[in-house]
């Protein structure tokens, strides 16, 4: 009975009637109704608010151990938010997405690459052109300029590897000697010292890099001094004695001729004195009088009479860069009217490009042949590989179906370059590849000198399409590279790509060039943007300065002018060779 009377009571409690015949009860049950249902809801708010702030602090926390993580590498996150982000710092924000941080990921592994090559270069180099990193010690293959210090100083620098970039300035400032009995490559040493000075003055703004550039600058202008205007590719640096290689017959080399002009136009500008860019202006205007219908130039021009001489039309060797800085002066300037006859060449030009594109049975790779007279050659340099990014670069100043159809074409040329790499055992690419039908491709010339030309197109096409696929392909290229190429004492080149042998030499391009591409690969595009500064074939970024003035005459016509046009920037043409 006891809990019958106990459940009953419970009962009339929970029974509404038993309320609404007692109005002041009811009132209280509502009042505590009230506050319960306000201290509950309070405390879901502050327990979510609780919550959102804990996860912002671990994202700070996330965010910070990074910032300390680059602090300890050498700062590389404060040169990206402070030095090149015109947005405040907008390139850090969202460094916590997935995507960002493996980006973050491999760029220190690229950071890291810069230091162990530096570092090895440092040790055993210093001073030196060019690291041999087997025997350990250095080589002056440019006449003891010190290019691989001088080629990294950039690198260096957009790293934000400050405290080995001041002892390089250093080394700049108390032994860089130009007055040397040395016979130097004019165009090698316009696009690493000149085009690697320059571009530390327009990131740095430090006058000493500058002057340093002024003083190489007016040894290599004797080169110039020819009856029609078009250099002499050898000059002494201590004399002023210019030449022509012996192997040439005496004649210039296109790529060696007309690849000085983004240096020595930057150097008009930062100083004042128009003489380098005359100069330089000069051969293109003489070209340009005699410039073919589809644009093609052979590699092999006369100094005296500025006519070409029989022999072969490439984008590879000694003719690759010409092609390049057609474009890029057009960017330099700005896409005005001062340089609009760059730009008209640049399209002739690529007529002329289509015209050399052949594609491989079964699998239908896109290459650029070689054209000996009216026939093809089915080969195609690794240094062709330049072509798909200056492509890309170069669409935007079209109309929107020309602009996709280049950019396509420079799609399936990546695509190509990339399997230069993929179809060797050791995944590197050789030096040229030949095309017979139903192989595909073929090594041809089997060493690998760490050359940038394919990683340099996989950046432009990333940062102009934001088709991650060129990030993953570049980063498969850098751990081939690592892989292969990465000793005790920095990195090698391979003698033969089928079995790995490696060779003994660090080249510079492989500090200023490849792995400052790969590290711009995976950085923000505020790093460098394409629309303030452009690439020499160095991969040293030049600053774009807007071209007002009239196209340096010689009398003859700057060629027609254009509308200005819309563009980006792009890579280079590069190194040489070799007889």
């Amino acid at each position: 009975m006891a809990r019958s009377r106990s459940s009953s009571t419970v009962w009339r409690y929970i029974n509404p009637a038993y309320y609404l015949k007692r109005p002041k009860r009811l009132a209280l049950l509502f009042i505590v109704f009230v506050f319960a249902t306000f201290f509950f809801w309070d405390r879901q708010t502050l327990l979510r608010d609780h919550e959102e702030e804990i996860s912002k602090l671990n994202k700070e926390v996330i965010h910070l151990r990074n910032l300390l993580e680059e602090l300890k590498n050498g700062g590389d996150m404060s040169v990206e938010k402070k030095k090149y982000s015109g947005e405040g710092g907008q390139a850090v924000k969202n460094m916590d997405s997935p995507d960002n941080i493996l980006d973050a990921q491999r760029r220190e592994k690229v950071k890291d690459a810069m230091l162990h090559a530096w570092s090895s270069y440092e040790k055993y180099a210093w001073g030196h052109d060019e690291l041999q990193p087997q025997t350990k010690n250095g080589v002056d293959s440019f006449g003891g300029l010190g290019a691989t210090l001088i080629d990294s100083l950039d690198t260096l620098y957009i790293m934000g590897l400050d405290e080995q970039f001041q002892r390089a300035r250093k080394w700049v400032a108390n032994s860089l000697d130009f007055n040397k009995n040395y016979d130097a490559s004019v165009f090698e040493t316009t696009i690493r010292v000149v085009g690697g000075l320059l571009s530390t003055y327009d990131l740095s703004g430090d006058k000493l890099f500058l002057d340093k550039a002024q003083d190489i600058a007016d040894r290599l202008l004797p080169a110039w001094n020819t009856k029609s205007g078009i250099p002499y590719n050898i000059i002494n640096l201590a004399h002023g004695n210019p030449h022509n290689p012996g192997w040439t017959g005496g004649d210039s080399i296109l790529a060696d001729s007309g690849t000085e002009q983004l240096e020595f136009i930057a150097l008009s500008q930062r100083t004042g004195d128009r003489k380098y860019q005359q100069k330089v202006e000069n051969v293109i205007l003489e070209l340009n009088r005699t410039f073919p219908d589809d644009g093609l130039l052979p590699i092999y021009i006369n100094p005296h009479k500025g006519t070409t001489s029989y022999s072969a039309i490439t984008f590879g060797a000694m003719g690759d860069s010409f092609y390049e800085y057609l474009l890029k002066v057009w960017i330099q300037g700005n896409r005005t009217a001062a340089v609009s006859h760059y730009r008209k060449m640049w399209e002739t030009s690529m007529k002329g490009l289509v015209s050399l594109v052949r594609r491989t049975t079964p699998s239908s790779f896109a290459y650029l042949g070689e054209k000996m007279g009216s026939s093809i050659n089915d080969k195609m340099d690794e240094l062709a590989c330049f072509a798909p990014g200056m492509l890309a670069l170069g669409s935007s100043g079209y109309s929107p179906d020309e602009a996709q159809k280049f950019l396509s074409l420079a799609e399936e040329l990546a695509w190509t370059c990339y399997n230069f790499y993929q179809s060797t055992p050791t995944k590197l690419a050789g030096e040229n590849y030949f095309f017979n039908d139903g192989q595909d491709m073929s090594v041809g010339t089997s060493w690998n000198i760490l050359r940038p030309e394919t990683v340099e197109s996989l950046f432009y096409l990333w940062r102009l399409t934001g088709n991650k696929t060129y990030q993953e392909w570049g980063w498969n290229i850098f751990q081939a590279f690592e892989k292969n190429s990465r000793v005790e004492s920095g990195y090698v080149g391979l003698k033969d790509v089928n079995t790995g042998v490696k060779d003994n030499m660090m080249q510079s391009f492989f500090l200023a060039e490849t792995l400052k591409y790969l590290y711009l690969l995976f950085s923000p595009s505020s790093v460098i943007p394409l629309d303030e500064w452009v690439f020499n074939t160095e991969a040293h970024p030049i600053k774009i300065v807007t071209r007002n003035d009239r196209a340096v005459s010689s009398g003859s016509s700057g060629g027609s002018q254009e509308s200005d046009r819309q563009l980006r920037t792009r890579k280079e043409g590069r190194f040489r060779v070799h007889h």
